[in-house]
This record gives structure tokens, C-alpha cells and sequence, in this order.
């Protein structure tokens, strides 16, 4: 297994609220663990919010026992949304922060994925039965998701970008958190692009499938490839990249 991970602070915004974690080697009781958290709030906050849930969540990993893997992920994400949600009340300049977050492990060739929020994870696999190689596994929180799941909007209408970034769960709004979870099954040489909407607003899903497809690069020149892309279509947003290769 490799991964690659890198955020970068895009072209527009004057601090970089994104943060990402990614081990290949065993966290506690998980054989590895894969983060991506994307910041909202004012000043500080945003950054503070996705830097503090990553790191609260590997700490309580690695100081926790556990068996189930989505056991431990909700679990981990529980605790840090609760510190985070205390940290908010507490410090004025704190008040409604909150993050995305998209988390994942792989066990015995099963993808496990936790998701809040609209960051992403695609997967790419050249098994796929479909004309398209690449697939989104989480399903974004998103106001406008909703509506258009319900009927009430069209996607990529001028409504519809209007309104995209509004998103409708994030970790540290609440006391409680609800979490989606996914169970995917994973083949040799599959990839997993996990990321938050810096990316994905910036870089449309087939040139994301063409740099994944494309052989003579690592994963790390995939990943920078794809920041790169990201900030030569504007840039607007921060940006959070987390690549994963099944080669073993």
C-alpha cells in the first residue's frame, strides 16, 4: 500500500483551513488510517477545528483498544466532535466552528469510510463494470444535495452553485454527531482519492479520472498533479489531497 498526502492554501484564501493525516503503518488497533478535514469558521477557527479533530482523533486511536474498525473510527469521531463542540462554547472567537471529515482505513481488502460534511472519497478501479473508472463512495451534506434529492433542485443549476458550500453536518456544531458510514470492497491496484471541495469545485470528476489513470506517475506526482490543476482552474478555496494506492 502507498499513500501521499498534501494540502496547499490555494490562490485566493489568506490561511490554509484544510488538514490531513494519512499512515500506511498501523494507528492503535486500525492497520492504518486516512484523514481529510476542511475548517469553517471565522479568524482561527476553521483552522484550529480541522487541525484539533485529526489530531484528537489518532490520539484516541492510538490510546484506545479496539476490534470493529468502524467501531473504533465512531468512537474516535464521537470524542473529538464532543472536545470540539466544548471548545467552542468556551472560547468566544470559537463560537460555531466546525469541520468536515472524510476518514477511512482498509482491513483485509475492505475500504471503511466515515463521512460528514462534503469532502470526499472517490474510488478508482480498473475493475469497474462502468464506462467510468472513477466512483464517489461518500455522499456530500450538503444543502443543495438535499434538495436535489428531493426533487426541489437541479444539479449544476445557477441555484445550485450558488448555495453548494452550504453544508448541513460538520463535527463540533452539536453535541451529537451522525455519521455515515460505507464498506467497499477493494482489488489490487485500486486507488483511493479522499478530499475536501477545494478540489472537486475547482477540477470536474473526468480530469480527476484521467491523472488517476495515468500509469508513468507515482502517487505523490498524482496528488501534486491534481493540486496543480486545482489552482490553475482558479484556485478559489483551499486544497486537500489524500492518495492511496492498493499495490500489495
Amino acid at each position: 500500500m502507498t499513500g501521499f498526502t498534501i494540502t496547499d492554501i490555494g490562490k485566493i484564501r489568506e490561511m490554509n483551513q484544510d488538514y490531513s493525516f494519512c499512515s500506511c503503518k498501523r494507528v492503535g488497533d486500525l492497520a492504518n488510517l486516512f484523514l481529510v478535514a476542511d475548517g469553517m469558521g471565522g479568524h482561527a477557527a476553521g483552522d484550529y477545528a480541522s487541525n484539533f479533530t485529526v489530531n484528537d482523533i489518532v490520539a484516541y486511536i492510538y490510546g484506545n483498544a479496539g476490534e470493529n474498525p468502524v467501531k473504533i473510527l465512531s468512537d474516535a469521531i464521537g470524542h473529538a466532535n464532543l472536545e470540539l463542540f466544548k471548545r467552542s462554547l468556551l472560547i468566544p472567537a470559537f463560537n460555531g466552528m466546525g469541520t468536515t471529515l472524510v476518514a477511512a482505513t482498509i482491513e483485509e481488502d475492505i475500504l471503511y469510510v466515515a463521512n460528514i460534511g462534503d469532502s470526499r472519497l472517490y474510488l478508482y478501479s480498473e475493475y469497474s463494470k462502468e464506462e467510468k473508472k472513477l466512483k464517489q463512495i461518500t455522499r456530500d451534506h450538503s444543502l443543495v444535495n438535499e434538495l436535489v434529492a428531493l426533487g426541489r433542485l437541479e444539479k449544476d443549476s445557477e441555484e445550485y452553485n450558488m448555495h453548494k458550500n452550504v453544508i448541513t453536518r460538520a463535527v463540533g456544531t452539536a453535541p451529537d454527531i451522525d455519521i455515515d458510514f460505507f464498506e467497499v470492497p477493494l482489488h489490487l491496484g485500486d486507488q483511493v482519492l479522499m478530499c475536501s471541495d477545494g478540489l472537486t469545485g475547482m477540477v470536474p470528476d473526468d480530469q480527476i479520472e484521467q491523472v488517476l489513470a495515468t500509469e508513468d506517475l507515482t502517487v505523490e506526482e498524482k496528488t501534486r498533479r491534481l493540486v496543480e490543476l486545482a489552482n490553475e482552474n482558479g484556485g478559489y478555496d483551499n486544497i486537500a489531497i489524500l492518495l492511496v494506492q492498493n499495490d500489495c
